[in-house]
């Protein structure tokens, strides 16, 4: 079925790569591409290839791409975003996962290699990226997440119903108190943004719920640093720690956990652009510090 317009796919998605481009899109092409697929039901590849003959555009296209156009998240009109592995229901009133905490997965599970049966906890869980990739990734694992804001519980419940991972609508500062000290490894993508940093990208500043976004403060570390005040309760002795964070708050991070004397091995890891993005820790053993 055409749009009635006579465009080909390929000139619809030429079309489209110019409107983005001309509202400011910053992957126009891209973008343009997987409206497209999204509509069609193809993957990228057979979609290019599609691109190749006189296939004609899908109906609904140009609406699509007036949407975008007007800066609503990609994953917002398509309502799926892609996370490592996984395919996540999204939408209003919950955080896009960005692909630059796909690296915070692999810090975890990196460090729980060679355990049989770790137990994880991921702090403020949004949508369910984290904890969700950590159980499909990590055989065996008996992961937890965390999630206050009821928007956002219910779309990680739909996303990790399928997973395994234990669920509960919480605050990240006092949740799972009749679980102190037994996971293997804590994990956190907290609000971190400072009150009056407004970012400058709209399908950020509009759409994203700022409840997400602001962590609290002047300087946005109320919620960082209340994950890491929970994370050194809820670990065992010698447990890992990792936060993602704001570039700029990578030193002040690193610092707050050095001074208060609970943490070892504190380091701090760089994303996919080359930016400090993330900070892990190990809880010291209380005894050893005695």
């Amino acid at each position: 079925m055409t749009e009635g317009t006579g465009l080909s796919l390929a000139d619809a998605v030429r079309g489209a790569t110019a409107v983005l481009a001309a509202a400011g899109v910053p992957s126009p092409r891209v973008d343009a591409e997987l409206l497209a697929e999204h509509l069609l039901g193809v993957g990228l590849g057979r979609l290019r290839a599609l691109m190749l003959g006189d296939t004609p555009a899908p109906d609904g296209y140009q609406e699509l791409v007036a949407e975008r156009a007007q800066r609503i998240p990609l994953q917002h009109i398509t309502g799926v975003a892609h996370f490592r592995y996984l395919e996540l229901a999204v939408g209003p009133g919950v955080f896009i996962p960005r692909p630059e905490t796909e690296s915070v997965v692999q810090l975890v599970i990196d460090r729980l290699q060679g355990l049989v049966h770790p137990k994880v906890v991921d702090l403020g869980t949004g949508s369910g990226a984290i904890a969700g990739s950590i159980a499909h990734e990590i055989p065996g694992a008996e992961v937890h997440a965390v999630e206050y804001s009821e928007f956002a519980h219910a779309w990680a419940a739909k996303n990790l119903a399928p997973l395994g991972v234990h669920l509960i609508r919480g605050d990240l500062r006092d949740a799972l108190p009749e679980l102190n000290g037994t996971f293997d490894a804590v994990v956190s993508n907290p609000p971190y943004i400072p009150a009056e940093a407004v970012p400058n990208e709209p399908e950020v500043a509009l759409h994203d719920p700022p409840e997400a976004l602001y962590g609290g403060g002047a300087n946005g570390m109320e919620l960082p640093t209340a994950a890491a005040a929970s994370a050194a309760r809820l670990l065992v002795p010698g447990g890992y720690f990792v936060m993602e964070h704001a570039e700029v708050q990578a030193g002040w991070i690193a610092a707050m956990l050095e001074r208060s004397g609970r943490w070892t091995a504190v380091t701090t890891h760089r994303d996919l652009n080359g930016k400090d993005r993330a900070t892990s820790a190990v809880l010291a053993d209380p005894t050893a510090l005695r």
